[in-house]
């Protein structure tokens, strides 16, 4: 099992883009994606140290904590760190999901097909960040 840490606002995987190059449609990942996908598998190869790629099927849990909003309140950011809110706005939690797994593909396990048990969870948080842990299921 490996944990770690995305430090920064949660980022979701953007679709491919479409440009036109010599009168053809070419596609390219935006760079956001990129840039977040390989800050993403950096850390995991941090955390993975020298073992070896997961290579049956594997659980991927990823958290994504948001910062506060400017309007909330000294009261109701309190309240949270009882009972911590969901956020329900964008970035969509699968989309949180598909960057992370994309990333890890080569780096924690073969390809992102092996992920049989996936959760997202997006809350409110004093430090924005990415908590994503991933297990082997055998």
């Amino acid at each position: 099992m490996i944990k770690f840490l995305i430090p920064g606002a949660p980022v979701a995987k953007a679709r491919a883009r479409a440009t036109m190059v010599a009168g053809r449609a070419r596609m390219y990942t935006p760079d956001k994606t990129a840039s977040y996908e390989g800050k993403t598998a950096y850390l995991a190869k941090q955390a993975m140290g020298d073992m070896a790629l997961m290579l049956g099927p594997v659980s991927l849990t990823v958290i994504a904590v948001f910062g506060y909003p400017a309007s909330w309140s000294k009261k109701r950011i309190a309240a949270n760190l009882v009972k911590p809110e969901w956020v329900v706005k964008k970035p969509d939690g699968d989309n949180c999901l598909k960057i992370v797994s994309d990333a890890l593909n080569g780096v924690c396990f073969k390809d992102d097909s092996q992920v049989a048990l996936a959760k997202v969870t997006k809350v409110y948080g004093d430090v924005p960040g990415v908590l994503v842990t991933v297990e082997a299921l055998q």
